[in-house]
């Protein structure tokens, strides 16, 4: 059976801080990115395009924190990651800190395509997608108001923000706050990902983010790190979100194919281990998405929310942000 699942942050997500309209942006948003990865795995394609896919239409929509709509460093500027990795081989790729690169994602699959390495930071990431031929933009094509405004006020305040955490609780916010030139709606979204398993069994996973809000000294978090932020093997394939010091210190991906291999947990059963009894006792805010060498899925979450979608071969499409 093959399955695809996605997410595109998690942390304080109320539901009175979304427009009913705002709302129906993000979902939309969320099926489409569902969209492009499942139609991918029914025709019979791999898990590793249908995740690469999936993460770089998320990338492309600026609603959330990866690619275009990516926050803003101390310095006001982008500084992006990601990691793409395939199951049954382990293979994987990973940019930090690229600035120019339109897709991210894109990126970490070129270095492990086409390098020895599996880990490569700005600038020479980019000077590699450069020399590939992989779409380069601007400053300007990943700025959105929203985001500097986001920026102007962590510099006032002096310090970082997570990008999933929410300060404003009114229930008035519009598209126009999150996608135009208004008012910054103090609301944030994280880290965007996907896995998938294809009709032949395999696995794999893929993750992106702009990282924090004000982040300073060049601070990479758990995305581009294979086995804290993504994961995959022959068992499952894991994208997390949330807090990535946590994440890293944790080893969290890594942690739950350990507790399939070595304690013959289910997928859910050790994904609930490390979500709710490991990262939570110790502040690590978030969640993650998993699927397993059969096709289950389970998306579990510590904080308030988590805007993710996940769809089954014969079954419909889920799509959901907040808890159930």
């Amino acid at each position: 059976m093959f399955a695809l699942a996605l997410h595109g942050g998690a942390g304080t997500i109320a539901r009175a801080s979304l427009s009913p309209e705002a709302e129906r942006e993000y979902r939309a948003a969320l099926e489409a990115a569902l969209n492009v990865g499942y139609s991918l795995l029914a025709q019979g394609g791999a898990a590793f395009d249908a995740v690469e896919a999936t993460v770089r239409s998320l990338e492309d929509c600026p609603l959330f924190n990866a690619g275009r709509g990516a926050v803003f460093t101390h310095e006001g500027h982008h500084e992006m990651d990601a990691a793409i990795m395939q199951g049954h081989t382990r293979l994987a790729g990973a940019v930090a800190g690229v600035r120019q690169v339109q897709n991210p994602i894109r990126a970490a699959r070129l270095v492990m395509e086409q390098t020895e390495h599996v880990l490569l930071a700005y600038p020479g990431a980019d000077e590699l997608a450069r020399e590939h031929g992989l779409p380069l933009q601007p400053p300007e094509y990943f700025f959105t108001q929203h985001r500097y405004n986001q920026l102007q006020e962590a510099l006032q305040e002096g310090r970082m923000r997570l990008d999933h955490s929410q300060a404003r609780t009114a229930a008035t916010l519009n598209k126009s706050d999150i996608v135009g030139n208004g008012a910054d709606p103090n609301w944030k979204k994280g880290t965007v990902g996907a896995v998938a398993r294809d009709q032949h069994g395999r696995l794999a996973a893929a993750t992106s983010t702009g990282g924090m809000t004000n982040k300073r000294y060049a601070r990479i978090g758990d995305t581009p790190l294979i086995g804290a932020g993504t994961w995959a093997d022959e068992r499952c394939a894991i994208s997390c979100t949330g807090h990535g010091e946590y994440f890293i210190r944790a080893v969290a991906a890594y942690d739950i194919a350990c507790l399939m291999e070595y304690k013959g947990l289910s997928l859910e059963e050790a994904c609930r281990v490390v979500v709710h009894d490991k990262l939570a006792p110790a502040g690590g805010e978030g969640g993650l998405i998993a699927v397993d060498a059969a096709g289950n899925v389970t998306l579990p979450f510590n904080s308030d929310g988590m805007y993710r979608a996940s769809r089954a071969e014969g079954a419909a499409a889920r799509v959901a942000i907040y808890k159930e």
